[in-house]
Parts: C-alpha cells; structure tokens; sequence
C-alpha cells in the first residue's frame, strides 16, 4: 500500500488535538487514515497518512477546513443550537 503524508504538525508542534480532528474529519468523509509519530503514545502522531489514491482528496477537504478555521466552527456550532 502507497501511503502519503497529507497533514503535518508544524515543527516542534505540540497540539495533537489538531492531528486527531483531521484525522476524524478525513475519516468521516470515508478516507482511511494512519497516523505515525514518535511518540509511543499513537494518540500523540506528529502526521497523518492516506492511501495515494485518497490524498488529493484529502488534501482538499483539510484545505478546506482550515480556510474556514474556528469561525466557521463557531458559525456551524451556533447554527445548529437554534
């Protein structure tokens, strides 16, 4: 299996959090992911991976998330409590 690297924290990046929510956001819209890392902790992964076949797509949907960033988070979030 050809796996590529679609999402990468900064360097010295220490939000894991943001690893795992675009690990869900990729798994929600059906992509695969495997997350790879130092850490002996797979919870704390510095990357995530998809097949070649799934990176383009999932490049897009992450490109697309971070343009709406938390105002858009804010905005869905406020949307669904009314």
């Amino acid at each position: 299996m050809d796996l590529v690297t679609v999402f990468q924290l900064a360097e010295g990046g220490t939000e894991e959090t943001e690893v795992l929510m675009v690990k869900q956001l990729l798994e929600s819209n059906g992509i695969a992911t495997v997350l790879v890392g130092d850490s002996p902790m797979p919870n704390l992964a510095e990357e995530i991976r998809v097949t070649a076949k799934d990176a383009d797509r999932a490049r897009a949907l992450i490109a697309e998330a971070l343009s709406v960033g938390s105002a858009g988070a804010e905005e869905a979030e406020a949307g669904e409590l009314h």
